[in-house]
């Protein structure tokens, strides 16, 4: 397992981290194992969320008692001072800890909620009283914008960011993962499979690892999972195999989506999901998750093209900051069915 310093803050962390989201879909007794697993093997990260169903619960029943082996990195995704200090408290309740060691301010895409979170009442001034009480030790965020991040992070003190790196979306790499690197912030990527789109898992795994970031984070559910993603990081990425990856990555980011979600659809399509996937879907095919996802989408897809509102002007582009050809992408994916 690789080390690194985790930017400004003191403390040397594994290169590959515990992401727990899915832990509440599995038996309890799995998910115990998985994680005790993952402590044995070296990893010291675990992320959860307060918005990750009872994943909190599952933590600080699981490895309460092993806390002193591992970084502790939660959310909230409150707007409110009153909310994040009364979901910080729940948090530590749920884990059964006396601290956390790393809270970040979740999902932060819009340029309004950034200025309501670190406002008068906003939820970075909840998130500060704890740290002053030692109730948190370090302030992070997380977004889907990384040009927004980069610009945010220059202006108000946080430690480190949570942000997309994988083939499909190498964006971090343009001007957060810089910036933050001159910042001296600790750096973490999430989805290296693109939420279970892209294959094969090593290939997947190895390109995150190839670039400045400091944990990996991956979704595992079970000892098997761990055992596969450690795998992936036995050997260091040398010279050739990155410059294979950073081509791959810049033919499968041309998509351009950055999963911000701006484009709600009103049939129920996930936008965000299509565009990520439609290059992976041609040039590697998809995981079984991947097909799983096509297929329960598959009604929507098809109907996207008879949908008379969005004749003219389809609603979902109206709304893209990126201005990219959405409905184009997603009724030519319907090929994939046939």
């Amino acid at each position: 397992m690789r080390y690194k310093t985790f930017g400004k803050i003191d403390f040397e962390v594994s290169s590959l981290g515990f992401g727990a989201m899915n832990l509440p879909g599995v038996p309890f007794e799995q998910a115990k194992d998985a994680l005790n697993y993952a402590l044995d093997q070296g990893i010291n990260y675990i992320d959860t969320a307060a918005a990750y169903r009872n994943s909190e619960e599952i933590i600080g029943d699981s490895i309460s008692h092993r806390r002193d082996e591992f970084f502790l990195a939660t959310k909230t995704g409150q707007r409110s001072y009153a909310g994040a200090k009364e979901e910080i408290e729940r948090s530590l309740v749920r884990m059964k800890t006396d601290h956390i060691d790393l809270l970040q301010l979740h999902y932060v895409n819009y340029v309004h909620e950034f200025k309501q979170i670190v406002g008068e009442d906003g939820a970075y001034i909840a998130a500060l009283e704890a740290q002053q009480a030692g109730k948190v030790r370090h302030i992070g965020i997380t977004g889907h914008r990384p040009e927004l991040l980069a610009k945010w992070v220059r202006k108000y003190k946080f430690d480190q960011v949570l942000f997309h790196l994988n083939l499909a979306q190498p964006f971090a790499l343009d001007e957060l993962i810089p910036t933050m690197a001159e910042l001296n912030m600790g750096r973490v990527s999430m989805k290296p499979l693109s939420g279970g789109f892209i294959q094969p898992v090593e290939k997947a795994i190895r390109y995150p690892y190839s670039q400045d970031v400091h944990v990996i984070i991956s979704g595992m559910v079970s000892v098997a999972e761990v055992k596969e993603n450690i795998a992936a990081m036995e050997q260091e990425v040398g010279g050739a195999e990155r410059l294979e990856l950073e081509n791959l990555a810049i033919e499968l980011g041309e998509h351009n989506c950055r999963r911000c979600n701006y484009c709600e659809c009103p049939i129920g399509i996930n936008i965000p999901e299509i565009m990520i996937s439609s290059k992976i879907r041609e040039k590697l095919g998809l995981l079984p998750k991947g097909d799983g996802f096509y297929q329960k989408q598959k009604e929507k897809l098809f109907s996207c093209a008879d949908y008379e509102p969005c004749k003219v002007t389809p609603l979902c582009e109206q709304k893209c900051p990126y201005h990219l050809p959405m409905q184009q992408v997603v009724q030519e994916s319907v090929s994939y069915f046939s």
